[in-house]
């Protein structure tokens, strides 16, 4: 561990100093790796997390774009913020002094791998490819779920980095718990990227303040995206709603950080009805399987939360959810089911073990009131296939619970035609708890783009004014710097006149 963390520092500063087209050349032939060994690093995926072959594949693809979307934005010149501000002896407070800011690297980043996307936000994720594109080592930390995937991924990093010319030790992989907490506390680590659970993320992010010299923690830790649906687009869209909920909380067993976890609705019990038969997978592992059961057991035992229905619509008949297809989340069962949070082995009509790491997709459902008694209800995160419906009886009652959220990734307006006075007025105020607003949309579909902002007030993430997701970023790994009638020959290469890519020159965009 000492001897990566010492290579990685000793990297820093030869890193820094390379020019936006060779970290560009780096992050090119790391995305040339990735497609190069598509047909070795997915099955090693589909083997680790038990996704499939087609998500595998389109993650990937995924991965190696990022990368070169931001190869292509280093060339454009579009990561820098360059202002330069000439010298002035008319300026309205005084003389002014030849002033010019850019940005310059932090240094080596500590990198969290997540676990439900072994690519996208994995090893080769955004997060390093952002660290990298700044100019900044990365120390990985692997995710548990999948070592030999995140191995084999370092492996094809590390030699694309170094044919591309990247100093030694400008990446690195780590594993273990301890791994990661000491690599937090080590003064050599300059910011931490973390995706994963509040918890967890908690945790660290104290460890990152509370060293001798703080360090930015840049921490995703999870949210319950709220999706209100009002009135006027429960009317004229009911069926088309319904589907696209069923479709959006299920994607992927639920373990998308964007799953519609809360939505507001004029009915619940029809929005219920309404749902498509609702199936899911296996989970990425029982620890994770487990942790969802568990979640889900605490929510279904709040008072006024009720179960509406789980799985192919089996427990439709079933509102209190005592059975609830033999997972008995209220941990009561007088028959001996299993205690809260543990998997039962009822719900399967052949009387087969199943795997520890499936699940059925619970929908649970309860009233404004209750949730309005108990916030916390709004803020539980299940991670996996469930969702919970809120139903209102009149806009007073959506307007409460929305100041009630706390911060979110996104949030969901489900709207009618055009004239949805609620819609219309619920926008500024979602914008207010989340990160990214959506219009008739669901929200777990996360593209990477120049405006994409994947990021929220807390417990959203730590640093709600970045992104994790998109060519902005890079910004979180780059900290500004002002030169002061600094000779031309001393300036770093953007800074100086004449010299290309956008900047603002003396007020006024130029490049």
């Amino acid at each position: 561990m000492d001897a990566v963390l010492a290579a990685s520092a000793a990297s820093a500063r030869a890193l820094a100093r390379t020019t936006p087209e060779q970290r560009a050349a780096m992050l090119d032939a790391l995305a040339a790796a990735l497609d190069a060994d598509a047909g070795e690093l997915v099955p090693l995926a589909r083997a680790e997390t038990h996704l499939p072959d087609s998500r595998l594949s389109g993650e990937l693809r995924r991965t190696s774009f990022q990368a070169r979307l931001l190869a292509a934005r280093l060339r454009e010149g579009l990561l820098a913020d360059v202002r330069v501000d000439h010298a002035d002896p008319d300026w309205p407070m005084g003389p002014r002094p030849d002033l010019r800011r850019t940005t310059v690297p932090l240094g080596p980043v500590l990198v969290f791998a997540a676990g439900n996307f072994p690519f996208a936000f994995g090893v080769a994720g955004g997060d390093t490819v952002s660290a990298l594109a700044a100019g900044c080592p990365v120390v990985l930390k692997a995710h548990p779920g999948y070592p030999g995937l995140s191995r084999r991924t370092a492996e094809a990093v590390a030699g694309a980095l170094t044919a591309a010319g990247a100093p030694e030790g400008a990446f690195a992989l780590v594993e273990g718990v301890e791994a990661g907490v000491a690599a937090v506390r080590d003064e050599r680590i300059r910011a931490v990227a973390f995706t994963g659970s509040q918890r967890a993320g908690r945790h660290l992010f104290d460890l990152a303040c509370a060293r001798e010299t703080p360090i930015p923690f840049y921490g995703e830790l999870g949210s319950t995206n709220p999706v209100v649906v009002t009135p006027a687009a429960w009317r004229e869209r009911a069926g088309e709603i319904a589907r696209g909920l069923a479709a959006s909380f299920t994607l992927g067993s639920g373990q998308f950080c964007t799953k519609p976890g809360v939505v507001l609705v004029p009915d619940a019990a029809a929005l219920a009805a309404a749902l498509p038969p609702l199936t899911a997978g296996r989970m990425l592992t029982p620890e994770t399987a487990g942790r969802f059961r568990g979640s889900l057991a605490e929510l279904a035992a709040e008072p006024g939360v009720e179960v509406a229905l789980c799985g192919e619509n089996l427990c439709d008949e079933n509102p209190g959810g005592e059975n609830l297809c033999g997972e008995n989340l209220r941990g009561d069962d007088p028959g001996g089911g299993a205690p809260r949070g543990e998997r039962p082995r009822g719900g399967n009509p052949r009387g087969e073990e199943t795997c520890d790491a499936e699940v059925v997709p619970v929908v649970l459902r309860t009233t404004a009131a209750a949730a309005l008694a108990r916030p916390s209800i709004l803020a539980t995160e299940c991670f996996g296939p469930s969702t919970l419906l809120v139903e209102y009886t009149d806009e007073a009652e959506v307007y409460d619970v929305v100041a009630a959220l706390g911060g979110h990734l996104t949030a969901t307006v489900q709207a009618g035609s055009d004239g949805d006075r609620l819609a219309l007025a619920l926008v500024p105020l979602l914008a207010e708890h989340a990160g990214r607003v959506l219009w008739n949309d669901w929200p777990t579909g996360v593209t990477v783009s120049d405006a994409q902002q994947h990021g929220g007030p807390y417990p959203a993430s730590t640093a709600p004014a970045t992104t994790s997701v998109g060519t902005a970023a890079v910004a979180r790994f780059l900290r500004p710097v002002a030169f002061q009638n600094v000779p031309e020959a001393a300036l770093p290469a953007e800074l100086r006149d004449g010299a290309p890519g956008p900047r603002l020159v003396d007020g006024r965009r130029a490049g």
